[in-house]
């Protein structure tokens, strides 16, 4: 076939394809015009009050899918945007006419102090620094099955920047920052980060099920299940479930002005909220070991 042949046909070719590009352009301007749906512009009036975190702590994919839900559906109330407490709460609420209690101010917990020098490690692991990924090999590379993995998987998915990993290779939460929106939580596979109220007096910086004995030998802060701190509570604020001390915090938190349930715990698993850990993980490697 001769050149010139071959160019007209290949110039047809190109009419016929920017014509068919405008014909389907014209057609879905047409379309997107015609069946256009009106957005309630109540809906972007919430969602600019509204922190823009995108936690899905409200239960729903981020916040403008929030913002849809509570102007469109009355039975959505206007206070589930765990971040923004109250003041979001009662803004929402201003906005679409409806009210509803203040949910609870909370803050992430860790707990866990098998710092790098408390925990035994069962073997040294070299993949993907990922909880998640570490988690899957052998339920990861510390004897305790329970602790922090320390790869800093919370801290990668905190989208206030309120988690940081320390030296000693725990996370620690920003009392400042940390809005308890709980995807932390949501996000360590060893369910290490648990959510606590906001002004918590005692906690429990151990996650192990594990029977006293063993526990003790993956790590020396662990909890061992003594019962010692639920003896020493007036107040019966202690339980003990699977070996674990388990603190009631309504009770704690109103009854108790001055706590002393922690004053023997033989390993420091049990203290103050905010104490420094690496301070308790050294306190608990002079006393040195406890018969169980």
């Amino acid at each position: 076939m001769p050149e010139g042949a071959l160019q007209e046909i290949a110039l047809m070719v190109l009419v016929v394809m920017i014509l068919t590009g405008l014909v389907f352009g014209l057609v879905l301007a047409f379309a997107n015009k015609k069946f256009a749906i009106e957005v309630n512009p109540l809906i972007h009036l919430v969602e600019d009050v509204l922190p823009k975190g995108q936690c899905g702590a409200c239960g729903y994919a981020g916040c403008m899918a929030y913002a849809e839900a509570v102007v469109l559906n009355p039975d959505v109330p206007p206070n589930m945007c765990v971040p923004g407490k109250a003041p979001v709460a009662e803004a929402v609420g201003a906005l679409t006419g409806k009210t509803a209690p203040a949910i609870e101010p909370r803050i992430a917990h860790v707990r866990c102090s098998g710092s790098l020098a408390n925990a035994v490690t069962k073997y040294q692991y070299a993949g993907v620094q990922d909880c998640v990924a570490a988690n899957l090999l052998q339920g990861g590379q510390k004897s305790c099955q329970y602790g922090c993995l320390g790869f800093g998987t919370c801290v990668k998915n905190c989208p206030f920047d309120a988690l940081s990993m320390q030296p000693n290779g725990l996370p620690y939460v920003d009392p400042e920052k940390c809005t308890g929106c709980g995807k932390c939580e949501s996000v360590c596979p060893k369910n290490v980060i648990a959510m606590q109220p906001i002004g918590a007096k005692v906690g429990v910086d151990c996650n192990s099920k594990d029977k006293g004995a063993v526990a003790k030998k993956n790590c020396t802060v662990a909890c061992i299940g003594c019962g010692l701190c639920k003896k020493n509570c007036p107040y019966n604020a202690i339980t003990l479930a699977n070996n674990l001390a388990i603190v009631d915090y309504k009770i704690c938190m109103t009854e108790c002005d001055n706590p002393t349930c922690f004053a023997k715990c033989p390993t420091t698993a049990i203290g103050l909220v905010g104490r420094d850990k690496n301070a308790a993980g050294n306190a608990a490697s002079v006393a040195g070991n406890v018969a169980v």
